[in-house]
């Protein structure tokens, strides 16, 4: 079987080696990288993807719109555009940088580096990673954040995406 390999990363995003998907699933201790997009219509609605029940980590919970490894070699912007094509069929016309952040939990650490961009075209989902796919306003998602329809990697994202809008909106004023 072909594994995936990735680079694995120290505390500062600073490469330090390479592990397969199996290593670094499993292991907090491995970091490695990952590119998450956030995919907006011009209503300011937020696409979420319902991850298929085959996945390793939280099948059937409503998770980020675009998320994936970064291969070696590759960086967190090329990784956003290749896994936003191969998830929802669609290559964005601009994706803004938002923000990078070490994420850690009992199964994983990653660090992410969190794009966003706005679409209204057609999304066609990868049915082999995606169950389905639609939009949602943000106080629907606030509104049913208790019921774990969602991953808890996508709330602390959400929490993270909410405050950056904050900060970013009091440094105008």
């Amino acid at each position: 079987m072909n594994q995936e390999i990735f680079t694995v990363v120290d505390n500062n995003d600073q490469p330090v080696g390479k592990a397969t998907r199996s290593e670094v699933h499993g292991n907090p201790k491995l970091i490695h990288r990952v590119s998450h997009v956030l995919v907006f219509n011009s209503k300011g609605d937020l696409f979420l993807q319902k991850r298929a029940l085959n996945k390793e980590v939280q099948p059937g919970k409503w998770d980020t719109s675009v998320g994936g490894h970064v291969d070696i070699g590759e960086d967190y912007q090329k990784a956003a555009l290749r896994e936003t094509r191969e998830e929802l069929g669609f290559e964005p016309k601009a994706l803004d940088f938002l923000y990078k952040y070490l994420h850690s939990n009992a199964f994983e650490s990653e660090y992410v580096s969190t794009f966003s961009c706005v679409w209204d075209g057609p999304i066609i989902t990868n049915q082999d990673e995606i169950l389905e796919g639609r939009f949602w306003t943000i106080k629907e998602i606030e509104g049913r954040a208790k019921e774990q329809l969602f991953t808890p990697n996508f709330l602390d994202e959400l929490q993270r995406y909410q405050h950056h809008v904050t900060i970013n909106k009091q440094l105008k004023n």
